[in-house]
């Protein structure tokens, strides 16, 4: 289907081997080997349901380290596009307005500790909102060892179904491991994982996915009141720190206030309700613990009533705590990490 396209792939994987190369000691071991324990899965379509050992990763692993050695010290190159020549790696708007009417999707972007992240995938669907336009990707073709399901670069949101299937099964066999009665148990419950694992991973993974897009809409709301580059600038100011998390939680926290608990209220779905307080960050839940309470009071008596109005409250709540830490930036406080910490915890 995409032989016309191998070069563009090959590119972009290339591309992905340089950021790999160079960041693969940004991890711990242990993460280290459990990420590309994932990328072996992926790049030989090895089912998320069946076993994968340390001897079946062995051997590639050791060949893979060899090719970043490789390229470690080479540039990303442009990528060859038919028909419209080669573009910059990191120009996604010029790059899918090229790709998307033949059915593909691009994202070229940078993450925590500003790694660049790049996949190319088949796209699925296209929404449109707000000025925005978020893009659905299926299977991917090309990729980093760090998948993250979903990322914002500028006007574009980029949704990527197959990182966020791997994201949910990581959820559900730590879950299995365990077996406790929590918001995450809670989900799965409402799924047939004993009789047809692959099936109700799917249907969790679909459900999920509507929920990712809710919360990147959430995050484009965000951007809006806070201003998406001064946010970006702040952020990528700051060195690793508690202030740097604190402060990805209060966007989330923004978005999820103005757009994602409002959709998933709406919408109804339990599971998902469960499944998005499973999911909370340990920095969210310290931060908001009246939308833990909320949860809890939802969960005993099936009135949402205090989720929404927490939703309500954070949503004034969120942007002020947001748009003061902007401030302090702005205003190059000497003790601005401190000064940041305090303001958040309030």
């Amino acid at each position: 289907m995409h032989t016309q396209h191998q070069d563009l792939i090959q590119a972009v994987q290339r591309n992905c081997h340089i950021a790999d190369a160079r960041h693969a000691g940004d991890y711990t071991l242990c993460v280290y080997l459990l990420k590309m324990r994932e990328f072996f899965r992926w790049e030989k379509g090895i089912r998320l349901s069946d076993v994968v050992t340390s001897d079946d990763v062995g051997e590639w692993l050791t060949q893979r380290e060899a090719i970043w050695d490789e390229l470690d010290a080479q540039d990303y190159a442009p990528l060859p596009l038919n028909g419209s020549g080669e573009h910059d790696p990191f120009a996604n708007e010029a790059i899918n307005a090229a790709l998307n009417g033949a059915g593909l999707v691009y994202s070229a972007g940078y993450g925590r500790r500003c790694r660049p992240l790049f996949f190319l995938a088949e796209l699925e669907q296209t929404i449109e909102q707000d000025g925005y336009t978020i893009l659905v990707a299926g299977r991917e073709l090309a990729r980093d060892v760090e998948a993250p399901p979903a990322m914002n670069q500028g006007k574009q949101v980029f949704i990527r179904r197959e990182s966020l299937r791997r994201m949910v099964w990581e959820k559900v066999d730590e879950w299995r491991w365990s077996g406790l009665d929590n918001p995450m148990g809670r989900a799965l419950s409402c799924y047939d994982f004993d009789t047809d694992m692959e099936a109700a991973l799917d249907a969790l993974a679909a459900a999920e996915t509507e929920t990712v897009v809710a919360h990147e809409i959430g995050e484009v709301k965000a951007g809006q009141v806070l201003g998406d580059a001064e946010w970006q600038t702040m952020l990528f100011a700051l060195p690793p720190s508690h202030a740097d998390i604190m402060l990805r939680a209060v966007r989330d926290l923004l978005a999820d206030c103005l757009h994602t608990l409002p959709e998933l209220l709406a919408r109804g779905n339990a599971a998902s309700l469960h499944f998005y307080f499973g999911n909370l960050s340990a920095m969210r839940k310290k931060l908001a613990p009246q939308l833990v309470e909320a949860y809890q009071h939802w969960h005993t008596t099936g009135d949402v009533g205090r989720i929404s109005a927490y939703a309500e409250w954070g949503q004034k709540h969120w942007a002020q705590v947001g748009s003061e830490a902007l401030a302090l930036f702005k205003a190059n406080e000497v003790d601005f990490l401190g000064t940041i910490e305090a303001l958040i915890t309030g």
